[in-house]
């Protein structure tokens, strides 16, 4: 029996959101990396490039890359039918490029630098980080209709104008997207940028981060490929782009956490802050937080106005939950007053570093939580805290004696200085016992002797 041809129309309408919904939804995969780029730098170039295009892939599958998406989407030609598959593509390859060419000059400057900093300690930097916020808020407001992003007129023409951006518009944003996925980097990346500044080679450190903007670029052609299958710009549209400048404030608040700590200590591991927050999220929506226009009269902006704080509330309550542990290790911040305790109780030390900046290791702050890795730790180690969010020589000294450049990076040490065990990166709580019992055992065994 024949299938009907609206059927089959149907299911090929929903083959783009299919494909789109799969690669949204597994942002879990970005974790996958519980090593540094040490791991691979000893297997030739050929490895090397392949790892980096493979992690720059994972990195556009995480939610720091999440408010760029209906931004770009507008960019490739979804407000349309005057751009084709072909000529999206296009300017998704200008955006990719422009992506790449910012790791390529980070690249490049850590060659020629030859220093082997981290680019996350960067992310505590304020005068980095306020023009970021400061460009998110920009971009947060053009979404909502303050006003709109174009270049001048005379440029728009010589970069060969389409769809209002142009090739020149889409290589601008994809400088600024690179920027934007600079918290979700992980361990790889700062592991790569200390190989690239330690080599000192301009062109293979120029090209590896070249190559790993590429392979962030895959989502962002695939959304490409199907631009035009999405519906017409309308309504649907602004709707889309108020919840798009709702994304773009959340980044900004994401970005200036480093300077607020109460933001990571505000929440509760409870059900009850969950379901607040959420709740929060819902209300901003039913008040106007995404129908409603700011071009109407002042009642209805102002009901926008709260309905947006109201959401971003809500979406910022929900984050800090998921990153709040439930419970949290007896830390020490001194390293001799650690090493003293460790003597005294017959225990080993557990160096944990961390860094203001570093989202996973508040990631990792949650399997320090758990049940059984809380007593494995606490019964055979005086759990130690070194914050390196400033970059001193101080924080330096600490990272190479360790041998923790990269993070997250807990070292189980003896309190004669040998190291018992070592997790490079976030793991989850059955891993992370796969490390710590055995460096207990080590521990037991060298007490015994």
């Amino acid at each position: 029996m024949a299938t009907p041809v609206y059927s089959v129309n149907r299911m090929r309408r929903l083959v783009p959101w299919l494909v789109i919904a799969i690669i949204l939804f597994v942002p879990s995969l970005a974790s996958a990396d519980d090593g540094t780029f040490s791991s691979y730098e000893q297997r030739g170039w050929l490895v090397m490039f392949l790892a980096a295009f493979g992690f720059g892939f994972l990195t556009s599958l995480t939610p720091c890359v999440y408010p760029m998406i209906p931004i770009t989407l507008a960019i490739f030609g979804a407000r349309g039918d005057n751009v084709s598959r072909g000529r999206a593509i296009a300017l998704a390859t200008a955006y990719v490029g422009g992506m790449a060419l910012t790791y390529s000059i980070l690249g490049l400057t850590f060659a020629l630098l030859g220093k082997a900093a981290d680019f996350g300690t960067q992310l505590a930097n304020p005068w980095f980080v306020f023009p970021l916020v400061a460009l998110f808020i920009a971009l947060a407001l053009s979404m909502f209709g303050a006003f709109d992003l174009a270049l001048p007129s005379g440029l728009q023409a010589r970069l060969n104008q389409i769809g209002g951006k142009g090739f020149g518009g889409a290589f601008a944003m994809g400088l600024v997207g690179g920027l934007i996925a600079a918290p979700c980097t992980g361990p790889f990346l700062a592991g790569l940028l200390a190989f690239v500044s330690t080599r000192g080679s301009v062109v293979g450190g120029g090209a590896l981060l070249f190559v790993y903007g590429i392979g962030m670029g895959v989502l962002f052609w695939v959304l490409a490929a199907f631009a035009r299958a999405l519906p017409k710009s309308g309504a649907w549209m602004e709707g889309v782009k108020s919840a798009a400048g709702i994304g773009l404030l959340f980044a900004a608040v994401y970005f200036l956490k480093p300077f607020l700590p109460w933001l990571r200590t505000m929440a509760s591991p409870q059900w009850w802050f969950l379901i607040g927050a959420v709740a929060l999220a819902i209300v901003g929506i039913a008040v106007g937080a995404i129908h409603l226009s700011f071009h109407a009269a002042w009642p209805e902006r102002a009901r926008k106005a709260v309905g947006i704080a109201l959401v971003l509330a809500g979406a910022f309550g929900t984050w800090t939950w998921k990153m709040t542990p439930k419970q949290r290790l007896p830390w020490v911040y001194s390293e001799t007053a650690a090493y003293e305790r460790a003597r005294a109780e017959g225990k080993g030390v557990m160096v944990d570093f961390s860094a203001a900046w570093c989202n996973p290791c508040e990631e990792l702050e949650l399997t320090f939580g758990d049940d059984d890795v809380y007593e494995a730790i606490t019964a055979s180690f005086v759990p130690l805290k070194l914050d390196v969010t400033a970059d001193t020589e101080r924080n330096s000294e600490l990272k190479q004696r360790y041998d923790s450049v990269a993070l997250p990076s807990v070292v189980f040490m003896h309190p004669d200085g040998k190291v018992l065990g070592r997790v490079r990166g976030m793991l989850e709580p059955d891993d992370f016992l796969k490390v710590v019992v055995p460096a207990s055992r080590k521990l037991q065994a060298a007490a015994s002797k």
